[in-house]
């Protein structure tokens, strides 16, 4: 298994949750994802368990993906990449975490060509989340 995370500011693990489970949202913190469809709850937004469709790569590779799992509570959820690649996403408490699973070959060489962009994308994840007003519990964002 291949691990990525990255430190999230104290307070952001709530606006990081948003951009990480809302397909609409992740080409704020993951260019290479242009568009995703058949994947989202319409209630929430959010990614939703069972949900089969497609992300589109680079605006022009559309690659098809199912989603595993997804807790809400805990702040994670998991999909399965093209039939072959498991990933898990989740936020926990300071941190976002991105988990990788694949046959023994297949996972080295994303560990060498996916993995050093998986961690830019957590730190670009890190700095939307950490940018974004939070709540102040008054009705008013924080500013």
């Amino acid at each position: 298994m291949l691990r990525y995370d990255n430190a999230l500011t104290a307070g952001s693990e709530a606006i990081a949750w948003d951009l990480l489970a809302r397909p609409e949202r992740w080409h704020e913190w993951a260019p290479h994802l242009r568009g995703a469809w058949g994947l989202s709850e319409d209630a929430t937004g959010e990614v939703r368990p069972g949900a089969r469709g497609a992300v589109r790569l680079l605006g022009a590779v559309p690659v098809p993906v199912v989603i595993t799992a997804k807790d809400a509570t805990r702040r994670s959820w998991s999909w399965r990449v093209a039939g072959v690649v498991d990933m898990d996403h989740r936020v926990e408490p300071g941190r976002v975490v991105i988990e990788i699973r694949a046959p023994r070959a297949l996972e080295a060489a994303l560990g060498v060509t996916y993995g050093p962009l998986v961690e830019l994308l957590l730190k670009r994840l890190s700095r939307s989340a950490a940018a974004q007003p939070r709540p102040t519990g008054t009705g008013t964002p924080a500013g």
